[in-house]
């Protein structure tokens, strides 16, 4: 962390990537960096580039940079394993490029790499790094409701199994600088009703294997039937969480030109099945690709037997 305060105070010039179809971590990192390096150098110049994400929108909005600023620039890339899901590829325009993340470090990008996988999100990680060097820092009331959106969207609301004493000690301090938690809360729980009707949908036509494998299929026509973002559809995985006896599950969406699958567990590891399908992330949290939906059988009866060996492990 040194090393990243050190390249901090060294640049003048700062831009913060996040990954494509960017979540609440994504967004509420680059944002909580970007608040805390600007109220700690005010006369810096710093940037917040890639996509935006409506259901923390409410944190800021990303925008795509021109070339120019990237010339004798630090770029800070956040929550992205691999670099090709970055959302603003011309990182490798800046002078220096630093990697932050508590994804599975399968690609080390960039000339200087921080990756903790003992944290289950990088909102947490850039907190920390405000607790470390508190005494050169300044966390303001924006920085800490953006990191606090951050580390509570990918915990669940603090309900995974990756949470630890130290989530609860960095939501502690964000907290004390000023978060407002009834405004965050309001902002993450409603929903449209376009929305509370595709869960309906998702309801109902769930499936499950088996062993216990749940999973749903948004195919591109049932999306645009529901008139709802491809974010919001892909929000549906938590829908069918909760599931007795189901430990795995997934949502499988139909993008332009793609599939892809969010993949969930409360038990067996995942991420390696992902990596299979062009994917990957964390033992419990990952996502995959699918080349084509007559390859879903397939992925069923896998992530079936992931289940049945997983319950077949409880028993002995």
């Amino acid at each position: 962390m040194e090393h990243i305060l050190q390249k901090i105070k060294e640049f003048n010039k700062i831009i913060i990537h996040g990954h494509s179809r960017p979540d609440g971590d994504c967004i509420g990192t680059q944002y909580g960096l970007y608040h805390l390096i600007k109220a700690s150098f005010p006369k810096k110049e710093v940037y917040v580039t890639g996509e935006v994400s409506d259901y923390v929108s409410f944190i800021g909005e990303p925008t795509l940079l021109d070339d120019a600023l990237f010339h004798d620039a630090l770029s800070i890339c956040v929550d992205c394993g691999a670099s090709n899901r970055l959302s603003d590829g011309r990182f490798t325009k800046s002078k220096y490029v630093i990697k932050i993340d508590h994804h599975p470090n399968v690609e080390p990008y960039g000339d200087y790499v921080y990756v903790d996988t003992t944290s289950p999100a990088c909102a947490q990680i850039i907190t920390e790094f405000y607790l470390k060097f508190k005494d050169e820092l300044v966390l303001n009331k924006e920085a800490a409701t953006a990191l606090y959106t951050g580390i509570l969207t990918d915990t669940g609301r603090f309900k995974f199994d990756s949470v630890n004493a130290r989530t609860f000690n960095a939501a502690a301090c964000l907290v004390d600088h000023g978060v407002d938690l009834a405004f965050i809360d309001n902002k993450l729980s409603v929903e449209t009703l376009d929305t509370l009707k595709l869960k309906g949908f998702v309801l109902t036509n769930f499936k499950m294997s088996e062993h216990g494998f749940a999973y749903i299929v948004l195919k591109r026509e049932t999306i645009e039937q529901f008139k709802v973002s491809d974010e919001d559809a892909s929000n549906q995985v938590s829908t069918i969480s909760t599931i007795e006896g189901c430990p795995v599950w997934a949502l499988f969406i139909e993008y332009p030109g793609e599939i892809r699958i969010r993949l969930r567990s409360r038990g067996p590891v995942i991420n390696v099945l992902a990596s299979e399908y062009e994917g990957g992330g964390h033992p419990k949290a990952a996502g995959a690709k699918l080349p084509s939906w007559d390859s879903l059988d397939s992925f069923v009866k896998k992530a079936d037997a992931l289940v049945y060996e997983y319950k077949k492990s409880l028993e002995n």
